[in-house]
């Protein structure tokens, strides 16, 4: 699939706690266009993704969500959960917005014993699936199925957890 004529990635640097490089914005579109691969979502589409710090996802994270900690990776599906089919039946749509806290992703990486390039695509899939609306929280089978996408997704990026 030609993804590439049918995504757009709007990126946003907000934090200034690791270099936010060309491979690392490239490795990101990557773990996109993988993940709506997988998911066989041809239609047009638009992400956007906006890096930060610990601190700024923490606030983030107790505005939208009530929970008052940083954590990795916040999704912003522009849907309900009601609208999605009539939602992605558009021809062009923006997805939603995905916020990723580079500081934990690095943080996460040395903890599970891989590398920061494995842990910021698992994390940009996972918040991918998000968007299109997969939700780990509903139950356990939800969560394990989750799981196995985003598994095999990063695998077939060739990048197993432990690369």
């Amino acid at each position: 699939m030609n993804r590439k004529m049918n995504l757009r990635i709007y990126f946003d640097n907000h934090q200034d706690k690791l270099p936010l490089t060309y491979r690392l914005k490239m490795l990101v579109r990557e773990a996109i266009e993988a993940t709506l691969d997988y998911e066989q979502y041809g239609n047009p589409c638009e992400v956007s993704v906006t890096f930060v710090d610990n601190e700024e996802i923490r606030e983030i994270n107790r505005k939208f969500r009530n929970i008052d900690r940083a954590t990795d990776v916040l999704s912003f599906p522009l849907f309900d959960e009601d609208g999605m089919d009539a939602h992605v039946e558009e021809l062009d749509c923006m997805l939603g917005d995905i916020v990723l806290s580079l500081e934990r992703a690095r943080e996460q990486a040395a903890e599970f014993g891989h590398s920061f390039e494995r842990e910021v695509a698992f994390l940009t899939v996972h918040s991918v699936l998000h968007l299109l609306g997969y939700d780990h929280e509903l139950s356990d089978e939800d969560d394990a199925d989750m799981r196995r996408r985003q598994t095999e997704i990063v695998e077939k990026m060739g990048l197993s957890v432990n690369k």
